[in-house]
């Protein structure tokens, strides 16, 4: 499906995870739910919510495996194209799509739904509210509407025929108000109202974008100004929401056009701001304009084609002009990006760290030099510390001075586990198959232990319990005790190789971090920039609180409900899944964490499984075959 949630690593982890086989497990087979669904099953998406929603041949199944029922079921528009099914990121909502919206589209139909997946009803339906043509259907948050343009059939002959937008409550899936875009009837030289991005929704207005400029309406439809500023992607406004910035991406990507204008629809700057590639990141700070952009050659080859890199400017809010006289080289795309109190903080895919002041000077006495791929940049009581996955140190983040003499340099690893003791004040890291104990005093680096995972695999997960050491990866599990002595370390044999790539690529898990959620979230803010601040390393209570506090923030009941789900403990707190080949099959195992013993086995009588394993809510989904599905719970 379009938009699968899932990406981050953190806290929230729900993930595929495999491995497992005992003789004294709990057999399991008998499963808690069973769901005949009446129709071929065609993908199975587990949601934020933790409601597995299934696609079949007739339309949408919603599973909530604490229901004997589904939670609801959609088939309005029959059998959906994965593209057409579209999961807004950190919310409850699934905007279901069927034709192309466009003011070219003739006499084509086209449909949009909104269902609310967690209580399980169709907030809006267009086909109920006479919508023939859907050029645009927008979820807004954190304001909780819908946004939807197009042509309706309502009203007399000219109104039938004009573009139009609404304005819908998603709470209470009512109608709060609509207008058209343009005079119904009007004679004259025809005009382009074709919506060309996200509508801005702001306290006392809203504000469209449109082919054939910006027009600002009032929340009750009331006509407040257009511009002629054409074809903006997407907008933002500063808190006070007197200053507002489009963004126009060139049609072959290369350029993005940055316009600003004011509450009363004057055009602030001069001349629009150009800066190269796509846009990344705004944020709009008291000292001017931080912004993010990505250029790429989109593959060529040529020398004249520009690089692959992204591009950082700093400009005057009030004149757009750069602030910089020189801007910081990256040679490669920004993968972390932080305002801090005295400049900017931003590491490099392809490595480097570097930290730049609001006046264009560079912070650190030079650029850092990392290893690529920055896995981790966060604050700890001794600094910046920051993992790739070749190296990892502490930095000063005033100076951007090593704090460990030596930065810790291993081969590089496909995955890096690592966590803070704090009962012994240190650092921990695993990678290639070492543990090193890093004091977070000296910075003495010692190997605190070797270990061996079988199928050559390298931990992706360690934490402390009870003072001891947790390492896992998809078939292996061990805990060491403070001083690298080895409890226990238990290997779960992989299905057969072609059923564990089955199990990747028909089953994506979903995870969701807190930190993730937050930035997701944002990006649906109709991209309001409230600051992208550096996290603490290692608190995951912290970053889980902020996204429980993120939902219920919004008041309405499906978003408490997630509130809630962020706020329970995960049913991965004691536990890991893991899916091996056991004796009467390949099944999933519950593994205890403290003493490695397989505590519950579930049979999945099926060589290449596909399921999905709902970590943080614990329970698994088992498609048992073509047309039934399976919940088990895991937490007994």
């Amino acid at each position: 499906m379009k938009k699968l949630l899932i990406q981050f690593k953190s806290l929230v982890m729900v993930a595929l995870l495999m491995g497992a086989t005992s003789l004294h497990a709990q057999k399991a087979e008998a499963p808690d739910q069973s769901y005949n669904l009446g129709a071929k099953i065609n993908e199975m998406t587990l949601t934020v919510g933790g409601v597995l929603v299934v696609a079949t041949n007739d339309g949408l199944v919603g599973i909530k495996p604490t229901e004997s029922q589904p939670v609801f079921t959609f088939n309005n528009f029959g059998k959906l194209k994965p593209e057409e099914t579209d999961f807004i990121p950190n919310s409850p909502y699934i905007v279901v799509s069927q034709g192309v919206g466009s003011k070219l589209a003739g006499l084509t139909k086209t449909k949009r739904a909104v269902i609310d997946y967690v209580q399980g009803r169709v907030i809006f339906n267009s086909e109920d509210d006479s919508w023939n043509q859907i050029y645009t259907c927008n979820v807004i948050l954190p304001q909780n509407k819908l946004i939807v343009s197009g042509i309706q059939k309502i009203g007399d002959k000219f109104e039938k025929m004009t573009p139009k937008v609404a304005v819908y409550d998603l709470a209470t899936s009512k109608l709060d108000y609509s207008f058209f875009l343009d005079k119904p009837g009007r004679v004259g030289v025809g005009k382009d109202f074709s919506v060309t991005g996200t509508p801005l929704l702001l306290k006392e207005f809203l504000i469209i974008p449109t082919a054939q400029g910006l027009l600002a309406k009032s929340h009750s439809g009331d006509d407040l100004w257009q511009t002629k500023i054409k074809n903006i992607n997407w907008m933002v406004s500063d808190a006070s929401e007197n200053e507002i910035y489009g963004f126009e991406t060139t049609s072959n990507g290369s350029n993005t056009r940055i316009h600003k204008v004011g509450k009363n629809g004057a055009e602030l700057w001069e001349d629009d701001r150009k800066v190269k590639g796509i846009v990344s990141n705004f944020e709009i700070l008291p000292q001017g304009l931080a912004v993010v952009s990505n250029k790429s050659d989109g593959g060529s080859k040529s020398v004249l084609s520009q690089k692959n890199e992204s591009v950082i400017a700093f400009l005057d809010a009030k004149t757009g002009e750069d602030l910089w006289d020189k801007a910081p080289k990256t040679k490669g795309y920004v993968q972390h990006f932080y305002v801090m109190d005295d400049g900017i903080l931003f590491g490099i895919q392809s490595g480097g760290i570097n930290k730049i002041s609001f006046d264009g000077q560079t912070v650190f006495k030079k650029p850092l030099k990392t290893g690529e791929n920055i896995l981790v940049m966060a604050h700890s009581p001794q600094g910046l510390i920051y993992i790739t996955g070749e190296d990892a140190n502490i930095v000063n983040l005033n100076t951007g001075e090593q704090v460990w003499e030596k930065p810790l340099k291993y081969k590089n690893s496909p995955t890096v586990a690592s966590t803070f003791d704090s009962e012994n004040n240190r650092y921990l890291i695993a990678a290639n198959d070492i543990i090193y104990a890093i004091d977070a005093e000296s910075g003495n680096i010692d190997e605190l232990a070797t270990f061996d995972f079988e199928e050559k695999e390298s931990p992706d997960t360690m934490e402390i319990r009870n003072g001891n050491v947790f390492l896992s990866s998809s078939q292996n599990v061990m805990l060491l005790d403070t001083q690298g002595n080895k409890n226990y370390h238990e290997y779960f044999k992989s299905p057969s190789k072609s059923g564990f790539m089955k199990a990747l690529t028909a089953v994506t898990a979903v995870a969701s971090t807190a930190l993730a959620a937050a930035h997701a979230y944002k990006a649906g803010m109709n991209k309001t920039g409230y600051g992208n601040s550096l996290r603490d390393y290692n608190d995951f209570g912290k970053e889980n609180k902020r996204a429980a506090d993120m939902f219920a923030s919004i008041g309405d009941a499906s978003f408490k409900m997630l509130s809630q789900r962020f706020k329970a403990s995960s049913a991965t707190e004691n536990s890991q899944f893991i899916l091996t080949k056991l004796d009467s099959g390949v099944g999933l195992v519950k593994v205890n964490k403290d003493t490695g013993a397989v505590e519950k086995e579930i049979v999945l009588k099926n060589k290449k499984p596909e399921y999905q394993v709902d970590e943080l809510g614990g329970f698994l989904f088992y498609k048992a075959d073509d047309e039934t599905v399976y919940a088990y719970n895991l937490n007994n």
